[in-house]
């Protein structure tokens, strides 16, 4: 299927146009006998001039033809209805328009080859509907472009993958029935890529001939909706330009941006600077009391009490893991606290190192940070059992709003089950309470009473007294309660 022959008086013959270009009409090759003397072009065999069921006029190599590139394009006819509107719209718009342009070497073939009546110009027309990929068409515009000919494609297809690849555009019919530019050809509208609505392709061409829309690559975003970022477009100079001046005032709006931003940092870290100073005073300050405190919690009690309060204290729940965390992780020799009923430590269990001064506190709770607890412990390291104990303070903390600026210092210890551990006790040992409160089982129990607030030591007796009616004795060797006789220890 072919638009353009060679008649052998008349010269170059073209099938869509009414006077075959020649000042002939269409019946003179139509169904003549004997058929009209016309020719291929390109290999010179005899062509016929038919017209298809839309009444699509052409020209189609007779039998037995050569191998004729024109014979062997097998285009569509939606190929090349799209090429006669190229070829009518670009001599609407004022060029000299010829079909199916050979190279002079035979390296490329134009669909439609539009120049200057002038001869100052001369621009190749693509109708690319069949897949193509971008390489390839990128490498067809080059030996265009390395004979002076530059190239414009065209589809009508809805997302042609090479869009946008080389100089090109996406055609759509338009409510009148003309084709309309639908993607490629855009203009710059402030800070972003827009589509004008409904120009023609007669006056895209024209702009195109006239150098009124050049190629351009888009160095800002395409904002027009359900369309792709395309790598060229067409647009006018001057929108070219528009978008130079609005990257220089962009880069100008984010420098100030960006200096505005370090100025807003360096005023915070100045602050955060003398916010660290005030609760690192603060802070330490609140550690000194709290050793102070120690001491003399230590000074109330005798050498001998002082050590049965130590002992005790150390069969609390989780003390002893605390102490052997402090020794294997922060290699730090702590003991428990004196000063375990000071408000300061929030209900934990203060551990104090060999210098007198406290290293951590064991389970504290979220309700009673407040005041001179919350500077405390701001500085401190909190430990806990398990580790949902600890989330349960993290969030508890967090919800009161009661959480240091550099966020607590926290560990967990995890412990074993009760059961677990009775059963991995070995056989013949020693039977032991439970930490949760089991009676003393121990064969020689190390007993100690609180009465009226003071310590004092007991021992195991034949019959109840007195005081074992009212108070209950607690062994420092297992930490169970004594439930069996016992009397004080005579001083």
């Amino acid at each position: 299927m072919a638009f353009r022959a060679v008649h052998a008086e008349w010269g170059t013959v073209f099938s869509h146009l009414p006077d075959l270009g020649c000042g002939q009409a269409w019946e003179a090759v139509w169904k003549v006998r004997p058929p009209g003397r016309i020719a291929c072009a390109e290999c010179r065999h005899p062509m016929h001039a038919k017209t298809s069921y839309s009444g699509l006029r052409f020209f189609a190599h007779a039998p037995h033809a050569p191998d004729c590139e024109i014979a062997r394009q097998g285009e569509s006819e939606a190929h090349h209805l799209l090429k006669l509107e190229l070829a009518s719209a670009a001599r609407d718009a004022g060029a000299h328009a010829e079909l199916e342009v050979r190279a002079p070497d035979g390296s490329w073939r134009a669909d439609v080859l539009a120049t200057d009546p002038a001869g100052t110009w001369r621009i190749a027309l693509e109708a690319q509907l069949s897949p193509i990929t971008a390489p390839d068409i990128t490498a067809r515009t080059e030996r265009m472009s390395e004979d002076g000919v530059t190239s414009c494609w065209f589809s009508d297809r809805p997302r042609p993958p090479w869009l946008g690849a080389v100089p090109s555009v996406r055609l759509a019919t338009a409510d009148g029935g003309g084709l309309v530019v639908a993607e490629g050809l855009v203009k710059f509208t402030g800070s972003g890529w827009a589509v004008p609505p409904g120009v023609s392709l007669t006056d895209f061409l024209r702009w195109v001939f006239t150098g009124k829309v050049l190629p351009h690559a888009p160095r800002t975003r395409l904002r027009y909706p359900l369309l792709r970022q395309l790598e060229q477009v067409w647009t006018a100079p001057q929108y070219a330009t528009a978008e130079d001046v609005y990257l220089v005032e962009e880069a100008k709006r984010q420098r100030e941006l960006e200096e505005q931003r370090a100025r807003f940092q360096a005023r915070a870290a100045v602050k955060r600077a003398e916010t660290d100073k005030k609760n690192a005073a603060s802070r330490r300050a609140a550690l000194e009391r709290a050793t102070a405190a120690e001491a003399d919690a230590r000074r109330l009690h005798d050498t001998r009490a002082g050590a049965r309060w130590q002992a005790q204290l150390m069969t609390r729940r989780g003390v002893r893991q605390a102490v052997e965390h402090m020794a294997g992780e922060h290699g730090i020799t702590a003991t428990g606290g004196l000063s375990i009923t000071d408000r300061r430590w929030a209900g934990g269990t203060p551990l104090i190192g060999e210098d007198g001064v406290p290293v951590a506190v064991l389970a504290p709770e979220s309700a009673l940070v407040n005041g001179e607890a919350f500077r405390l412990l701001a500085g401190m390291l909190l430990l806990f059992l398990t580790v949902k104990d600890q989330q349960r303070f993290d969030r508890n903390t967090r919800r009161r709003r009661r959480v240091p600026i550099d966020g607590w210092r926290m560990a967990y210890i995890e412990t074993p089950a009760p059961k677990a551990a009775e059963k991995a006790a070995p056989k013949g040992a020693v039977p032991r309470c439970r930490r949760a409160g089991g009676p003393c089982t121990c064969p020689e129990p190390d007993l100690s009473v609180t009465i009226s607030g003071r310590l004092h030591s007991a021992e195991p007796a034949d019959r109840m007294t007195p005081a074992a009616a009212l108070y209950t004795a607690l062994c420092s060797t297992c930490g169970g309660p004594y439930d069996k006789p016992w009397r004080r220890r005579a001083a």
